[in-house]
């Protein structure tokens, strides 16, 4: 008679114990997806468009010289080209690609798009000399153009434009940082698990 209490003790004991541990894993697993989603909202709130703008201005003169008759004449074009030019880096964190390992709670950022640099010049002419047998063309305005946004390419990346953009676009991906941290799960970038914002550098 013993036996058979002692073997039914055991059994309802074995049934309590599975149903706590079936409803624990239920919590558990119904928390582990509302992290997940909380961190998929936040990657969406910062997939947007960072932009950083700059302005820069610069005088230069061109100069085209046209030789005829054994070089003994010349006939030279100048004018004073005067440039004002709006420039933005953009991060366009739309296109972030990442991963979401919800076993072991560990997000990977696996590509951080490129900044995109685009350059809008305001070419202005100025003391503009010319001749029939050398005129202006739109030849020369093309040389003109290309060498204005060669140059504002040098003056850009001397400038603190694109460090200003970087800094901006770490701002905004350290809210994952921070969210995962919270939560207890782990950010990794560039195979690192990344422990604070100067480790999301590209």
């Amino acid at each position: 008679m013993l036996k058979k209490i002692l073997i039914v003790v055991v059994i309802v004991v074995g049934v309590f114990l599975a149903f706590r541990y079936c409803e624990f894993k239920k919590d558990d697993d119904s928390t582990t997806i509302e992290e997940t989603a909380l961190i998929q909202e936040q990657i969406k709130n910062v997939g947007k468009l960072v932009v950083t703008e700059g302005h820069f201005s610069e005088v230069m003169t061109y100069k085209d010289q046209q030789k005829y008759f054994l070089d003994m004449m010349s006939f030279e074009k100048k004018a004073v080209v005067i440039v004002n030019a709006d420039v933005t880096v953009a991060y366009d964190l739309s296109k972030i690609e990442y991963d979401i390992n919800e076993v072991t709670k560990t997000i990977t950022i696996k590509n951080i798009p490129k900044e995109e640099i685009k350059i809008s010049p305001d070419i202005k002419f100025y003391d503009v000399q010319q001749s029939k047998l050398n005129e202006f063309t739109g030849d020369d305005y093309n040389k003109i153009n290309k060498t204005v946004k060669e140059s504002l390419a040098k003056k850009i990346e001397k400038s603190s434009l694109k460090s200003n953009a970087q800094n901006r676009l770490i701002s905004e991906l350290s809210k994952i940082l921070i969210l995962t941290n919270t939560m207890g799960w782990k950010l990794k970038y560039n195979g690192n698990v990344i422990t604070n914002t100067e480790e999301l550098k590209l």
